[in-house]
């Protein structure tokens, strides 16, 4: 179990690790000259973040969850009335079938006679 954790915990660094200098560098410029070589310049190292560019970053990401909750709040909210109407459409289907099976009940009971049957006829060995 722990190779397993040891195993997940590096691909979540690795992953972490790409994004974080997804994030710092720049994309690295391809200059063209006459011959067709492509020349990549190795990237400028930046300095380390300042805590205004990290508070920045931390206010942009929260207003980003907060634009996403809004946007699903508000969704929800769009649907609730159809949500609503579905349950008491439902609810109305539900009365109706059980007055429709009780008036059947009440109203379409046929009244037969039992079968008369009579000692009589059946014989003794059948009795026992």
């Amino acid at each position: 179990m722990t190779m397993q954790q040891d195993h997940q915990s590096k691909i979540f660094y690795d992953l972490s690790n790409l994004i974080l200098n997804l994030l710092r560098y720049p994309p690295t410029t391809i200059s063209l000259s006459d011959h067709r070589q492509i020349v990549r310049r190795p990237p400028p190292t930046l300095p380390p973040i300042s805590p205004a560019g990290f508070a920045s970053m931390m206010l942009g990401m929260s207003l980003a969850l907060m634009l996403c909750g809004s946007i699903t709040f508000f969704i929800g909210f769009l649907l609730m009335p159809w949500v609503i109407g579905l349950i008491m459409f439902l609810y109305l289907v539900g009365v109706v079938s059980t007055f429709s099976m009780l008036g059947r009940a009440i109203f379409c009971h046929t009244i037969t006679d039992p079968p008369s049957s009579s000692t009589k006829d059946v014989p003794a060995w059948k009795l026992l």
